[in-house]
């Protein structure tokens, strides 16, 4: 029978760990870029500056191509909502925090009608101010 001799704590084999850590690296780099969340909506360009320090996470309404509305608070941000439940979330997310800033990102290719509705939705909800989101023009 051969009996094996025990290594010191020096000689601990640290390649297959670095080896683990090299391949983790890799899935993250991989899968980070698909994490991406939100709904698809193509921004219209405008030349403005962008807000400095917002003082919190805005409340984002999306208005995407086919006039469907998103909002990025809730259980599924990518789950398009009705009028009904859009303006109790928004109302629920304004009583909860009444400074909350408001921002609206409609597809440059929605019937301009359908962000003006998302707008006057947002007020019967109670919110006071809403932004419009653009993307910058270099």
């Amino acid at each position: 029978m051969t009996r094996y001799k025990r290594r010191p704590m020096s000689e601990i084999n640290v390649v297959p760990y670095i080896d683990v850590m090299l391949v983790m690296l890799v899935i993250f780099m991989i899968t980070a870029p698909l994490l991406k969340t939100g709904v698809e909506v193509e921004l219209p360009q405008a030349r403005a500056e962008p807000i400095k320090d917002p003082p919190s996470e805005p409340l984002v309404l999306s208005v995407n191509a086919a006039g469907d509305y998103f909002l990025s608070v809730g259980a599924d941000p990518e789950t398009a909502l009705d009028e009904q439940a859009l303006m109790a979330l928004v109302a629920a997310v304004i009583r909860r925090d009444p400074k909350k800033s408001v921002l609206v990102r409609g597809d440059r290719s929605v019937d301009y009608g359908r962000v003006v509705r998302a707008m006057a939705l947002l007020q019967a909800a109670g919110v006071p101010q809403v932004g419009l989101l653009t993307e910058t023009i270099n």
